[in-house]
Formats: structure tokens, C-alpha cells, sequence
């Protein structure tokens, strides 16, 4: 395979060349599909969780070619059927030439085939009536277990299925996981507290299903032999000095890190500067402006306020603290509670371990520049 233009991916997944380490990872969550374990895989959005499943994937179809391998994101999903609409057309457009054979196994449905919107190619999709949904989602896990194949499933945003009106979906699909020997599941999920509660609840049917997985930053060490690496291959020099400064500001979160990593290596320096790492990360904010300023006028005053003194601080450990409260010049308790609950739910917000941060690194570059 020829080398691409830029080696810092921000999107998608080439080979293990682009991807940079997650190797002791890699290795354990391969080992505990093979052996029958269920995995959850838990992060905060933009750290790198579907690069890891496309690289476990990778490896084992290397292993295995015979294997069939299926990522399918729920985020955008509000019901059950569009879960099991969004199931089947992941696996009916990786498995095309099984397609006779699932328009044998599901009888619920038909097969309804259309050319992609957007690049125009076949794809299939199932038209099945809303009472048949559950009989539908059986036959096709049952087809995938009948395939005479070792299927892996990859099913990214899974604390989504919380948020369907179905009462009993967390049940519904755990009945009929339990019975698919040879179908072999990742669950993932960015909503950390969600994705525990589903998990780790005694009172959920999910509970103990799975063993634990939290992706971490890469370690900064290996981040910078990887840079270091590729900018070598393009006659390019990141002092490691440098590197650290950008590891340190964005935490090692891997999306934006390779977002400016990207930037960096389309300069024309041959060593890239402090000066150049600037100019890089302000035309990356410049970019989303518009984007940033409309979301912050949907929110409420209070939320705003609040948004904007998180960025500012950087990482708030203790949100109710009368310190940070009075440096800001927030209403009470009561009121910051409220506006963070509806940051954290829609994802401007979240907790890690060191407390609570915006989400998006730059747009917190941008709230900083707020008055």
C-alpha cells in the first residue's frame, strides 16, 4: 500500500502504520474475543476508541480472513428498530455474499436494495413492520451465528440504547447475546457514568457481562517516537521539548493531538517552532468560530457562564466550591448544578479523574479569549 499525504490520521483507519501504539491494549482485547469474553471499552469521545477496534479488527482478519468483523455506531439511533435497522445494514453490506442466504433466515422482513445517497453504491436495508422488530433483531443474530463464520461486533455509542422508549431493550438484547457462541461483542461508550450504570448495576441485565477496558491518553513517550518517526519520513524535525508542550495542553487526547500534528506536517519548515505550533492551533480554532459561537448562544445564561469558567480554569475539581463559584461570579449551587447537568448531558462537559473539562479542547481555547 502506497503512503498517504499526511501519515496523522483524524478520521478513519488505514493499517497498524498509522496508528500509533495501544499495543498492550490491542493484544488484551483480542485475546479476550478469541477466548470468548465480551468486552466493554469505555473513554471520553476523541480519544481513540474506534482507531482501536479497526485495529483489532485488522488483526484479526489478518489472522483469520475467513472471520467477518462489524463496527455499527448507535449514536444517531432513538429506537430499537432503528438499532436493528442500522444492525442489518452493517452486516448485509459486509457479508454480500451471504445475501441469498439471509433472505432465507429473515423471514420477518424483506431485503429492500437502493444506491447509497452519498456515494451512490448498492446497499440493502430491511423493511420489516415496528410489531416484528424483536422477531427481525433474533433472526439476525441468529443468521450471523449460523454463518459458519467467527463474527466480531463492535457496537460503539451502546449507552444510547438507554435512551430508547422501549422498556426492556437492555434485557431483550441480553437474552439473545448470551445464546451466540461464535459471535463475539465490544460494547463502547463515551457517556462513562451511563455505560457503568449498564454494566455494573446488580439490577441490569448487563451486569457482569462484559470485563472492563478504559482507554487511557497514549503515553507521551510513545506518542513522540511515533511523531518523531513519520516527520523524519517527511524530512521533518518536532523537537521533543516542543512535542511535550503540545502533549501537556491537550492532555495527550488523541483526536486533537493528531488534528495538530496534521496541521504541523503540512508546513514547509523543515523544524517546526513554537511560532509554527501557534499559528497551527489558531487557525485550527478559526475554522470553527461560527460553529463554536452559535452553540454558545443556544445556552442559557447560566450555562454559558459556567461553560466558559470550566474553560477557563481548566480542569474543575470541585464544581460547588465557593472559591471557584466567587472567581467567576456564578449563581449558587443550585443554579450551577442545573447548568451542569444539562453541559454534561449534551456533551460540551465531562468528568475524568482530574475533574471536570470541556469537551472539545479547542473550542475551550476559544472560551478563554472571552471577556
Amino acid at each position: 500500500m502506497n503512503e498517504i499525504a499526511n501519515p496523522f490520521l483524524v478520521y478513519g483507519y488505514i493499517n497498524p502504520d498509522y496508528f500509533c501504539d495501544r499495543e498492550t491494549e490491542t493484544e488484551k482485547l483480542i485475546s479476550s474475543l478469541k477466548n470468548g469474553r465480551m468486552v466493554t471499552l469505555m473513554s471520553p469521545r476523541r480519544m481513540g476508541k474506534t482507531g482501536l477496534i479497526k485495529n483489532v479488527f485488522y488483526h484479526i482478519k489478518r489472522n483469520n480472513p475467513a472471520a467477518e468483523c462489524f463496527y455499527l455506531d448507535i449514536y444517531s439511533t432513538n429506537c430499537l428498530r432503528d438499532f436493528v435497522q442500522v444492525l442489518a445494514r452493517t452486516i448485509l453490506g459486509e457479508m454480500d455474499s451471504f445475501t441469498q442466504k439471509a433472505i432465507n433466515f429473515l423471514k420477518s422482513c424483506r431485503l429492500v436494495f437502493s444506491a447509497d445517497p452519498i456515494s451512490g453504491s448498492p446497499q440493502a436495508s430491511l423493511d420489516f413492520q415496528a410489531s416484528q422488530t424483536e422477531v427481525t433483531l433474533r433472526e439476525i443474530f441468529d443468521y450471523l451465528e449460523q454463518s459458519g463464520k467467527e463474527c466480531f461486533v463492535a457496537i460503539d455509542e451502546f449507552q444510547q440504547i438507554t435512551e430508547y422508549p422501549e422498556k426492556g431493550t437492555e434485557a431483550l438484547l441480553r437474552s439473545y447475546i448470551q445464546f451466540l457462541p461464535h459471535v463475539h461483542f465490544i460494547f463502547s461508550g463515551s457517556k462513562q457514568h451511563m455505560m457503568d450504570s449498564i454494566f455494573s448495576s446488580p439490577r441490569r441485565p448487563f451486569y457482569r457481562v462484559t470485563e472492563r477496558m478504559t482507554l487511557s491518553p497514549i503515553p507521551e513517550n510513545s506518542y513522540y517516537l511515533f511523531a518523531s518517526g513519520w516527520m523524519k519520513k517527511g524530512n521533518k524535525e518536532i523537537p521533543k521539548e516542543l512535542f511535550g508542550d503540545i502533549y501537556q495542553r491537550f492532555e495527550g487526547h488523541t483526536w486533537f493531538m493528531q488534528y495538530v500534528l496534521n496541521k504541523l506536517y503540512e508546513q514547509s519548515n523543515e523544524t517546526i517552532t513554537k511560532e509554527n505550533v501557534a499559528r497551527c492551533i489558531k487557525e485550527i480554532v478559526m475554522m470553527d468560530i461560527d460553529t463554536y459561537q452559535q452553540q454558545y448562544n443556544m445556552l442559557t445564561e447560566n450555562q454559558r457562564a459556567l461553560l466558559k469558567a470550566i474553560a477557563k480554569e481548566g480542569t474543575v475539581t470541585s464544581i460547588n466550591a465557593s472559591a471557584f463559584i466567587n472567581r467567576y461570579q456564578l449563581k449558587g449551587t443550585s443554579s450551577v448544578n442545573t447548568a451542569l447537568k444539562n453541559l454534561t448531558d449534551n456533551e460540551f462537559v465531562y468528568h475524568s479523574l482530574k475533574g471536570y473539562q470541556v469537551y472539545d479542547r479547542f473550542m475551550a481555547l476559544w472560551l478563554q479569549t472571552l471577556p
